[in-house]
């Protein structure tokens, strides 16, 4: 009983000094862009990049852009309007849960 007492505070000092695990990232994804402004190009290339929207399908922000973004997020899609503020919200807002933080 004494040596695990003893024991007790070394374990301890061990498991806090053990990295902590993060979660990998997606291979199709990258990091949401710590300040990228909704609606942006910059933002636009990220959902792009981490949904695997194809670079040569629909224009950035048109309304068969809109649809292949709900189509890719298929029942977690936001119910609000496609390409209205709200949902550009809540389709940033689902995208930044699923990938890490940038660095």
């Amino acid at each position: 009983m004494r040596r695990l007492v003893a024991s007790l505070p070394l374990a301890l000092l061990l498991a806090a000094c053990s990295p902590t695990p993060t979660p990998s990232q997606p291979a199709t994804g990258q990091a949401a862009p710590a300040n990228a402004a909704l609606g942006s190009a910059e933002w636009y290339a990220w959902v792009d990049q981490s949904l695997g929207i194809d670079e040569q399908g629909p224009q950035r922000g048109s309304a068969e852009w809109n649809q292949a973004v709900q189509n890719k997020l298929g029942q977690e899609a936001p119910q609000s309007k496609p390409g209205s503020p709200q949902w550009q919200q809540s389709v940033d807002a689902l995208l930044r849960t699923r990938m890490p933080p940038s660095s």
